[in-house]
């Protein structure tokens, strides 16, 4: 099923997270997802199902690709919850509401849920409803979840009104205020940063939706999507060919710092016979040994600054491997941490470039297409992806710069390259499960660098 709402701050997360929390207590082995690009939500899934959060998003990893992703995060679980993304119809501007919740809805064949903001409403909530029942006939609004509700009084008056139109009420929730997860620039904390407050929240999310919804009509709700056909994706399937173990060793930046990352990169690697070892470069003095290569995702960095700079002997050992060769690919937090400072701090110095913090936010979906020859990509190669920050990195392309964007940011080049063989740096991020030759590359990278390091001690 899919939890939707009119538009964003609805209450999607809190209510897509109680629900799935509360069908895991009663029994049910639940999956997550997350319709879009984004980080922070599946982190909250994860914590409340168990299992990793999921995307789903057909910009990023093609329209073809989202059945098979969707079985594949899904597989062996009861029931899957999707939580959506800003207004049910609402995708990529300029589009007709390309890779919106509605469009993958669609595609998942999946009932829709959604969740309205009751505040400031009484009966003319029903009017919301009816239009967002009847605006797409492909689209089944197969119930409504009320959420903060002032009063039984007002619950009674909601309830008449949207159940005349024939479309149940499958819970109402008070209002509350022992629920909230802290936001910041670029929206909630994620659980990585504060693993503990979250598991609080959660407890008082799981009990606040057990006592508002009716979780057996839920169920029921699920129980009704039709079957879905379709192959699950496999990421040694998605390559071509497996690797075998015992291949190269990668650092995979981690910790509260670089909390960015799509399960499926990392499910990819580990299918081209890499070894991913996690490494927190705000805590850990060293890279593992036999280190080949180094993945830097995305997170907050500039709300850790202080403790990735003191780190110095992290620091130290990220701009030797650098130095050395080793294959490096790092996105927007990485791109920030290789830079010789960030808000002033000393940072690893892979890059001749600084990092700062910015009032404007940079948020949106983009094509690209590689400047020349890297760790990643070879020259021509177009990819999908996203730029999600609220820093600035000048200047903005080294020598070599990564891509050179398309569409609405024609002619753009960002990003920086060091050669066919070292670091690739930049802001965008790709959902790899999307373009599956990307960690074929790195992969192969990291095995060459292995073969080098060999050679120069024989």
């Amino acid at each position: 099923m899919v939890i939707a709402a009119p538009a964003s701050g609805n209450g999607k997360t809190t209510v897509a997270t109680g629900l799935m929390a509360a069908l895991r207590a009663s029994g049910l082995d639940v999956s997550g997802h997350k319709v879009g690009p984004d980080y922070i939500d599946p982190s909250y899934h994860a914590l409340a199902t168990g299992r990793p959060g999921r995307n789903l998003d057909p910009y990023l990893q093609a329209e073809e690709r989202v059945v098979p992703l969707f079985l594949h995060g899904a597989a062996g679980a009861d029931i899957a919850v999707v939580e959506g993304v800003m207004g049910l119809f609402d995708g990529a501007l300029g589009s007709e509401g390309f890779a919106s919740t509605a469009h993958v809805a669609r595609l998942i064949d999946a009932p829709v849920v959604l969740v309205v903001d009751a505040s400031a409403a009484g009966r003319s909530a029903a009017a919301m409803v009816h239009g967002f029942a009847s605006y797409d006939p492909d689209v089944t609004l197969a119930g409504v979840i009320l959420n903060k509700v002032g009063s039984e009084r007002h619950e009674t008056e909601l309830r008449s009104a949207i159940e005349g139109l024939g479309i149940p009420v499958l819970g109402a929730l008070h209002r509350t205020e022992g629920i909230h997860a802290p936001s910041r620039h670029l929206g909630l904390v994620p659980v990585g940063e504060r693993e503990r407050e979250a598991t609080t929240m959660l407890d008082r999310l799981r009990a606040w939706v057990t006592e508002g919804v009716d979780l057996d009509a839920v169920r029921r709700v699920a129980a009704a999507a039709p079957p879905l056909l379709g192959v699950p994706w496999e990421p040694g399937a998605a390559l071509g060919v497996a690797g075998t173990a015992g291949g190269p060793v990668v650092a995979a930046a981690g910790g509260r710092a670089f909390t960015f990352r799509y399960a499926e990169n990392i499910e990819l690697l580990t299918a081209a016979g890499v070894a991913v070892v996690d490494v927190d470069p705000a805590v850990d003095e060293r890279l593992p040994d036999g280190c080949a290569g180094l993945y830097f995702g995305g997170g907050f960095p500039e709300m850790h600054a202080d403790d990735l700079s003191a780190n110095e002997s992290l620091r130290a050992e990220v701009a030797g491997a650098a130095a050395r060769g080793l294959p490096v690919v790092a996105e927007c937090a990485g791109l920030t941490y290789l830079c010789r400072e960030l808000d002033g701090l000393p940072m690893a110095g892979v890059l001749d470039a600084t990092a700062a913090m910015t009032p404007k936010r940079t948020l949106g979906y983009r094509t690209a297409r590689a400047v020349g020859d890297s760790v990643l990509a070879s020259a021509g190669d177009t990819v999908t992806g996203h730029e999600f920050h609220r820093t600035v990195v000048t200047p903005a392309q080294g020598r070599q710069a990564a891509w050179r964007f398309h569409g609405r940011h024609e002619g753009t080049v960002e990003g920086f390259v060091t050669g066919p063989t070292g670091v690739h740096a930049s802001y965008l991020h790709i959902h790899w499960a999307g373009h599956p030759a990307l960690a074929s590359r790195f992969a192969a990278s990291a095995t060459a660098a292995v073969r080098a390091q060999r050679a120069s001690t024989a």
